[in-house]
């Protein structure tokens, strides 16, 4: 990775060294000693300017260099409020996002944050793997491309815009890591899963809870990528806020157009000096130049209107395409979440048929118990010091455990009875 990093990265030049001034000029009188000494002002003068290393790939060449700029002139490059910029800091963690701006896609997913504009993509630098990987994906298609339109001399049917092949490429890169994720956990799941069903120990529950924690926050994660997409697929007005390169066309197109309209309008005036003018023409060629510019900013409108509906299509397929992958890896996780469900219910079951058998047991302990204590209460009434004939017979103790023994063999039968043909005992 390193070795990819420094191909794909050129270094930042070397600073020459500045000569520091000699310690007879650092030194100062007793009289002007500084107020706040030890201080390092030129730390704090950059830690003021805040700047932050970003990679921009550009859209013509394709080629990558890494730059230093500070928060608020990037945001009068891209044309970007602060609130978006926020969005991208990597010290915050914020959902995935993706918005369309005027002059700028900010791309928000997973790895990949990005601002992507008709000219330049800028990423923040970073050693993480997928964002070098974006970059040589990108470079590669950019290359392609360049190649088919030198080859062919005309673009297919399917290109797409510079902005497009970007965001389609940081879809691809966050689709293909969140499923990467999800197939990673699968793979773990399942074997984990079912030796839970057979032993169920504190070690296997709790490396299972583990496990459905990380499968909540990966379905959250899904889940947030997926309603972003459905989200720029519902609104037309979101989808056409992103063709940037058709916008920069038509402003450069207007701006010509006013350009020679401010050259026809000037020669006009050196016309009108040499030659007589009525009071009254003025205001009726401001008013006629005023309703031609008015009928022509609507046709240029409308125009655009239905060409930015026409063209949408694109975009929509685009996002179509990502949004059956992200769907199909959130059913991944669902049918994963739904079978971490039925081994709960399994084992919970398992665990509702070990207490019955339990609550079973005990109650024959305590149907044999009440059947011994009949024996204790018969040789406790013999025990007694007061005389009757039938002590004296001597077969009568025979006789009376006999009659004992038979009396609890059928109290016990009629418990079970009770028990297990009346079902209140689980058999």
């Amino acid at each position: 990775m390193a070795e990819l990093r420094e191909r794909l990265l050129p270094r930042k030049p070397s600073v020459a060294a500045v000569p520091l001034p000699s310690t007879a000029a650092r030194e100062s009188p007793p009289c002007c000693r500084p107020l706040f000494q030890g201080v390092d002002f030129s730390e704090l003068k950059k830690r003021g300017q805040s700047l932050r290393s970003w990679i921009r790939v550009d859209a013509a060449t394709g080629g990558s260099q890494v730059i230093e700029v500070d928060k608020f002139t990037m945001m009068r490059r891209c044309d970007l409020p602060a609130r978006d910029l926020r969005l991208l800091d990597p010290v915050f963690i914020y959902p995935s996002t993706i918005l369309g701006r005027e002059r700028a896609i900010v791309v928000n997913l997973e790895k990949i944050r990005c601002i992507i504009t008709a000219d330049e993509v800028l990423l923040f630098n970073s050693f993480d793997g997928y964002v070098l990987q974006y970059v040589v994906e990108l470079q590669r298609r950019l290359a392609a491309g360049t190649r088919d339109a030198l080859d062919g001399g005309t673009p297919s049917p399917d290109y797409l815009p510079f902005e497009f092949r970007a965001l389609e490429v940081a879809l691809e890169a966050a689709c293909t890591f969140l499923d990467a994720q999800a197939s990673d956990l699968e793979i773990e799941a399942y074997p984990l899963l079912d030796e839970l069903t057979s032993k169920i120990s504190t070690l296997n529950l709790e490396r299972v809870r583990r496990l459905k924690s990380r499968l909540v926050a990966l379905t959250r994660r899904v889940q947030k990528v997926r309603d972003e997409i459905e989200q720029l697929m519902d609104d037309d007005g979101d989808m056409a806020e992103m063709y940037l390169t058709e916008k920069k066309m038509h402003m450069d197109s207007s701006l010509d157009g006013d350009q020679s309209l401010h050259g026809s309008s000037s020669a006009g005036d050196g016309v009108s000096v040499s030659s007589p003018v009525s009071p009254v023409s003025p205001p009726e060629s401001r008013k006629l130049e005023k309703t031609l510019s008015l009928s022509r900013s609507r046709y240029e409108s409308t125009k655009c209107s239905d060409s930015t509906t026409e063209n949408i299509e694109e975009l929509e397929m685009l996002l179509e395409a990502y949004f059956v992958v992200i769907d199909s890896t959130l059913n991944k996780l669902t049918s994963l979440k739904e079978y971490i469900d039925d081994t709960e219910d399994f084992i919970n079951i398992q665990l509702d048929n070990v207490r019955n058998q339990l609550i079973q047991f005990e109650l024959l302990l305590t149907t044999a118990t009440f059947v011994v204590t009949i024996f204790g209460v018969v040789a406790g009434i013999f025990g007694m010091n007061f005389e009757i004939a039938l002590f004296k017979a001597p077969s009568a103790f025979q006789w009376v455990l006999m009659i004992t023994g038979v009396s609890g063999v059928t109290i016990f039968s009629l418990f079970l009875y009770y028990f297990k043909y009346r079902r209140l005992m689980p058999l």
